[in-house]
């Protein structure tokens, strides 16, 4: 029967599309009512009964029986010689309810009323793809590659949605063959020609924000917050990372124990290079870290032109600007701040702080030093290894390899 068809492809496609019943319910008896407005006038006196589960579906139509010679609306009235031929015992004047065989409206209604049942769930199907994705933008989302072209490629997720990639957000270095799994984050979900388009993003820094969350525990608990990323997609990025909790380095928890943590990551951007950096409000400080791994002399800032000043051995100005000019542009975009490197080969500054050798010797070293007014290199290395000893703590053989590393520093 047509009615049966017509439920039973509807509780198909309910099925496979996860309408909820009661938008299903309303759409199925929206259709039917402009069908019957269509060939009867009016549906005041029709009932639709639809059960979705056992793909049952019928109309019903009431009317008042009247005497034979008194119908005037065939559509609400029925005359009494007919409504007894269906059961005797009926009287003038009592309502007469009968199940519309679906075949009266005709093989044509019929064709028009799928057609815009199946036109009116496709708007549905759209505009819940469209909710749902505009719900999860800044997501990360795995599909599967369907389709590859010039521009973009098309992506399949688990529900059999296509969405885009296109190459402005690839990586350059990205490079997939159909049936390739791929992930990404949703950068944007725009309507186009009445259809929802779900572009996704390799190269936005929020990618690399979900995949720190992803990777590290802290960071996706809130412990160690993400302060600001940089990137040269497929090159190079930097991540300001602060921690409110002083037990927690948020360096070492990013990167991992001998990397294992932002190893998944870079391997995932193509080998990206990422520098992790303690956030510090001390611009000073955070321009210095921003431009590792180059060791920064001073530091001159103006703060009204945004600019800063950068004074550096001249071994270090390569590093300080990096490959393609890519960690001095980074760190200018992670501190807001121009920066400008300039070579400090002035003869008479040649001396250097001993905080600048904390990474090579104890600071409770430097500070035994620092007591006895020892606070640069030269100054240490004027004095003679017993004179360091006796006016010291410190043993002679910390003392001469004290002297050892500072001595290299002029070599």
């Amino acid at each position: 029967m047509e009615n049966l068809n017509l439920v039973e492809s509807f509780a198909e496609f309910k099925d496979i599309k996860n309408i909820d019943r009661v938008t299903m319910m309303r759409i199925l008896e929206d259709t039917l009512k402009n069908m019957i407005q269509k060939k009867y006038g009016s549906t005041d006196n029709f009932d639709i009964v639809v059960n979705i589960d056992k793909g049952d579906l019928e109309v019903w139509r009431t009317r008042t029986i009247v005497d034979d010679n008194a119908v005037q609306d065939p559509n609400l009235e029925i005359a009494y010689s007919d409504a007894i031929k269906v059961e005797p015992d009926f009287e003038v004047g009592e309502e007469f309810s009968e199940v519309i065989d679906m075949n009266q409206f005709g093989r044509r209604a019929i064709l028009s009323l799928r057609q815009h049942l199946a036109s009116r769930v496709l708007e549905l199907e759209k505009d819940a793809i469209y909710k749902k994705y505009k719900d999860r933008v800044g997501e990360i989302i795995t599909g599967e590659v369907y389709q590859v072209w010039k521009k973009e490629i098309m992506i399949i997720d688990d529900e059999g949605n296509e969405l885009i990639l296109p190459k402005s957000e690839q990586i350059p270095t990205d490079f997939y063959r159909k049936g390739d799994t791929i992930r990404a984050v949703v950068l944007k979900v725009d309507m186009k020609n009445n259809s929802p388009q779900i572009i996704l993003s390799r190269t936005s820094s929020v990618f690399l924000e979900r995949l720190f969350e992803a990777e590290v525990p802290e960071v996706f608990d809130g412990l160690i917050t993400i302060k600001k990323i940089v990137r040269v997609p497929g090159e190079r990025a930097k991540v300001a990372v602060e921690s409110y909790d002083d037990r927690i380095d948020p360096v070492g928890a990013c990167v991992g124990m001998k990397g294992s943590r932002i190893h998944g990551i870079v391997r995932e951007l193509r080998n990206e290079n990422i520098d992790v950096i303690n956030f510090t409000n001390n611009l000073t400080l955070f321009i210095t870290r921003a431009l590792s791994p180059a060791k920064i002399i001073s530091v001159k800032i103006d703060e009204e032109n945004k600019k800063a000043e950068v004074f550096l051995k001249p071994d270090q100005v390569s590093l300080a600007i990096g490959k393609g000019g890519f960690n001095i542009k980074l760190a200018g975009k992670l501190t807001g701040y121009e920066i400008d490197v300039y070579r400090d080969s002035e003869p008479d500054v040649e001396d250097v702080d001993l905080n600048e050798f904390s990474d090579e010797i104890d600071e409770w070293i430097i500070d035994e030093l620092k007591a006895i007014g020892c606070d640069t290199a030269k100054s240490v290395l004027e004095m003679s290894v017993d004179d360091l000893v006796k006016r010291t703590d410190l043993e002679e053989g910390t003392i001469k390899e004290v002297v050892k590393i500072l001595k290299e520093e002029f070599e």
